[in-house]
């Protein structure tokens, strides 16, 4: 009988901690402003109404922070392997103009956005951010295909985009 009472904590306490994987963003996400390099005004759900029907990689990343610099030399990898998908890179910069420094610097490729208030914003908030950089997979019918990774290495996100080719 003890037995059966530690498994069942056990597989309460491990049910209970797992993130769940989203498969829509929620309408904070979809409504929240961001702007373009062009400096116009766009909302997420205008962004991904642009790319329907295309497989979308999202990067939300800042030029400041060093893990997200760190790997961009795997996400031109990812760009090279999978050059039908569309990549979007979010920025949470604090200003504009340090993050299209950041994109040129960097030689960041791909539809860039700046959300304007970080991490904890509504935004960051929203698709549960705790770290950056993290990446996204959207499918062509514009469901989340990988809702969470941090790595552009990750095996979660290869397989993700093999199963979207």
């Amino acid at each position: 009988m003890k037995k059966i009472i530690v498994l069942g904590a056990f597989v309460m306490s491990f049910f209970g901690c797992a993130q769940i994987e989203e498969t829509s963003f929620k309408s904070e996400a979809l409504q929240n402003q961001m702007v373009g390099t062009d400096h116009e005004p766009i909302t997420f759900a205008e962004i991904l109404k642009k790319n329907e029907g295309k497989t979308i990689v999202i990067d939300v990343w800042a030029s400041w922070c060093s893990d997200c610099i760190k790997g961009m030399s795997k996400v031109n990898e990812l760009q090279e392997k999978y050059p039908d998908a569309t990549f979007l890179f979010i920025s949470l910069d604090k200003t504009y103009d340090a993050w299209l420094v950041g994109i040129e610097k960097h030689e960041v490729k791909g539809e860039h956005y700046l959300v304007s208030d970080g991490m904890k914003g509504v935004f960051g908030k929203s698709i549960n951010l705790t770290w950056i950089p993290r990446y996204m997979v959207v499918d062509k019918t514009g469901k989340i295909a990988l809702y969470n990774v941090t790595e552009a290495d990750d095996d979660k996100l290869i397989k993700t985009l093999d199963s979207l080719k």
